[in-house]
Formats: C-alpha cells, structure tokens, sequence
C-alpha cells in the first residue's frame, strides 16, 4: 500500500493546491470586493493590500493542505488497518512482502 499512497497523495496535493487557489479567489472576492488579489509587483497596490492577500492565501493554502493529506491517511487506514508512516514513527523497520523476506533468508529458488 506504500508504493500507492506515494502517488495518489502527490495527486491529491496537486488537486488540493488548484481547489485552495480557487477557494482564495473567491474569498479575496468577497473580502476585498475586488476581482484580482494585488500582484506583489504592482505599484499600485498598497503593502497592507499586499500582505493581507499573502497572509490570505497562506491560510488557504496551509487549510487545504492539511485537510488533504489527513483524508488520504484516513483513506490509507481504513483501507489497510495501518496509519501511514507508523513503522517509521516507532523506530521499527518498514514492512516488507513475505517474498522479500523469504530471497532475503535464502528461502526462495529464483
């Protein structure tokens, strides 16, 4: 399971990261009652202008970020029984198949 939470969590950030920039624009909409957040080279926007886009988006970002990757280690121990990165986080050492182990104590014919 491993090998697929690797991928799919990537995919997931990725998806994540363009539903975060969508959910910003909407909020900076409403916040600011403008169309644009300001471009940080802009003259023609203020600094408090500036940073309350940045600080905004931070938010945003940092919320979804979070939310996404605590569903995928959800998903991951629902499916499998097992919290991501467990083995790592007590020390012992990762999970192998049963084939690893068995060409490892030379069990194995091939």
């Amino acid at each position: 399971m491993t090998l697929l939470y690797k991928p799919l969590s990537l995919l997931a950030g990725v998806l994540g990261g363009m539903i975060a920039g969508m959910l910003f624009k909407q909020a900076w909409k409403i916040i600011a009652r403008e169309d644009k957040a300001p471009d940080v080279d802009d003259p023609d926007f203020t600094w408090r202008q500036v940073l309350l886009s940045a600080m905004l988006q931070g938010a945003v970002f940092g919320l979804v970020k979070a939310a996404v990757q605590r569903a995928g280690a959800r998903g991951v121990r629902k499916a499998t029984g097992r919290w991501p990165g467990d083995d790592r986080r007590r020390g012992k050492p990762p999970r192998t198949s049963s084939l690893r182990r068995a060409r490892r104590s030379g069990r194995t014919t091939s």
